[in-house]
């Protein structure tokens, strides 16, 4: 399921050592002849369990190897939402370790391995895999020279708090459809103002939510409120 990890952005940054990545299968660690890594519910209950043994195993090779656990972040509902400020927070440490879950959910007992606990959202997936590989992406763009143009990041939705800006590129008229005139004046000044009144357009429209928290600068509330006029809202 991994295999993309080995692609795009996140496989050049492997290519030039900037991240190793590195996948353990706990099945590996168990210590029943079935190799299982389930079991039934004490008490009762819908599902299967993982079971502590294996978990512990594996996360005992990885600080063997590694020299240390590093952050370890269990995929699971009950964690906190993930978003970009996450993604830097992570982006900070030197070694993350995931434990992907699957099946009906944990034995409590492997939480006491967990530094933090994160959640995608509020929906259900087969199991962390999917969950990891996001976070994980997300995470490594924002390592310095994972990205040709380190900008790239810095200018991304959520970064700065705001949706990212409508951008264009060739032709300047597409089947009537033109790019806005000041994007083609050379004037990156009035570049710059347009840029960040479409920023905040798009994220008043569509994300208003993010502005309840946003630290308005006084230009910004000025085309705020612009804006605002100009949407009749």
């Amino acid at each position: 399921m991994f295999t993309p990890m080995r692609e795009s952005i996140i496989g050049k940054t492997i290519e030039r050592g900037i991240v190793d990545f590195n996948v353990i299968d706990f099945r590996d660690y168990t210590e029943n002849k079935h190799h299982n890594v389930d079991d039934v519910i004490y008490g009762g209950g819908q599902g299967m369990l993982l079971m502590p043994q294996p978990i512990y195993s594996a996360m005992e090779h990885v600080e063997s190897e590694a020299g240390d656990r590093g952050h370890v972040i269990l995929l699971d509902p009950a964690g906190r939402t993930f978003n970009q400020a996450v993604a830097e927070e992570l982006a900070q440490e030197d070694h993350l370790t995931f434990i992907a879950g699957h099946y009906e959910g944990y034995d409590e007992r492997i939480r006491d391995l967990v530094t933090d606990e994160i959640s995608l959202g509020d929906y259900v997936l087969t199991g962390g895999e999917l969950g990891a590989m996001v976070v994980i992406d997300a995470t490594v763009r924002l390592l310095n020279d994972a990205l040709g143009d380190q900008m790239s990041a810095v200018d991304d939705s959520f970064s700065t708090g705001l949706l990212e800006y409508p951008q264009y590129t060739r032709p300047a008229d597409f089947e009537g459809k033109k790019v806005p005139d000041v994007l083609l004046s050379g004037h990156h000044a009035n570049i710059a103002k347009w840029r960040k009144k479409e920023a905040l357009r798009r994220t008043y429209l569509r994300r208003p939510d993010l502005l309840e928290n946003y630290a308005f600068t006084p230009e910004e509330r000025r085309l705020l409120a612009e804006l605002k006029t100009e949407e009749g809202k």
